[in-house]
């Protein structure tokens, strides 16, 4: 329902400009069962280090339970509940073992003129996070604050702004208590081909400095995606993605800097098998 939560303000330029990018090398599998568990196995080596994961999911109706464990020997627990009571509302309850602080309740309502997002963790001290988001589709502002019960303080407080229309879409964010601007924006320029572009500008105001990053992608064809990307320290991005079969994707990605392109070539793989 428009207009979403807070983390939604600014997803489609960040989706294009970063997401499947990466240096390392990732496998995964999933599978499910007709009772409606699925079960996902991943591993990831970037450098010399590999992590595992291995994630349960169970949904019925409108509960879902994830179970996630991986090799640094941390249990993630999240119990999802959907229609909370009321249409449109959403809780969550995590939890990380052996962390016993790391507990936290959320609760997510959506509204076609509102969403709010708050949570608290469950211990003695604390942390208490609200945003929010008023107004349309078309036209959106938004707030993030958290505040510390141990000190007394507010750790954050960030601001957000959205325009939207059916081919663009604009956002401006100020965060870092004031100190960071961005900028975005995203154009669909063809339906079709589900070709698009994008960019984001990042200005620090305590150290003047600025970040401009361009990006775009293009479909080849219904299965096949290219995406590519290009910042103003020299840093060059590209990736090509092909679903060989359904929810099944490989993913080649690639990334250098133009000023030092013999030394910081970086290639990554990752491949999602779905059963």
């Amino acid at each position: 329902m428009a207009p979403g939560l807070y983390t939604d303000i600014g997803k489609k330029t960040r989706d294009l400009l970063y997401r499947d990018y990466g240096a390392h090398h990732k496998f995964t599998l999933t599978t499910c069962t007709p009772e409606g568990v699925t079960i996902t196995a991943a591993g990831t080596r970037k450098n010399e280090s590999v992590f595992g994961e291995l994630q349960t999911q169970l949904k019925n109706k409108n509960l879902t339970v994830d179970v996630k464990a991986n090799s640094e020997s941390d249990l993630l627990t999240t119990v999802t509940v959907d229609e909370f009571g009321t249409p449109g509302l959403k809780s969550i309850l995590s939890l990380v073992v052996p962390d016993q602080r790391s507990g936290k309740l959320e609760l997510q309502y959506l509204h076609e003129y509102a969403g709010i997002n708050a949570s608290v963790g469950l211990n003695s001290n604390p942390m208490v996070n609200l945003s929010g988001v008023f107004g349309s589709k078309e036209l959106s502002v938004g707030v993030d604050v958290a505040f510390d019960t141990a000190t007394s303080n507010f750790t954050k407080y960030n601001a957000a702004l959205s325009l939207t229309n059916s081919e663009l879409i604009a956002s401006m964010h100020l965060n870092n208590h004031g100190d960071t601007l961005i900028a975005s924006y995203y154009h669909l320029v063809k339906h079709h081909s589900n070709t698009a572009v994008g960019a984001e500008l990042s200005h620090s105001f305590s150290r003047n400095e600025s970040t401009l990053i361009f990006g775009s992608q293009h479909s080849l064809d219904p299965h096949t995606t290219v995406k590519a990307r290009f910042n103003n320290y020299g840093m060059a991005s590209a990736l090509v993605q092909h679903e060989w079969r359904p929810k099944s994707l490989i993913t080649i990605s690639g990334e250098v800097d133009t000023k030092a392109i013999e030394k910081s070539t970086k290639v990554g793989l990752s491949l999602v098998l779905k059963h």
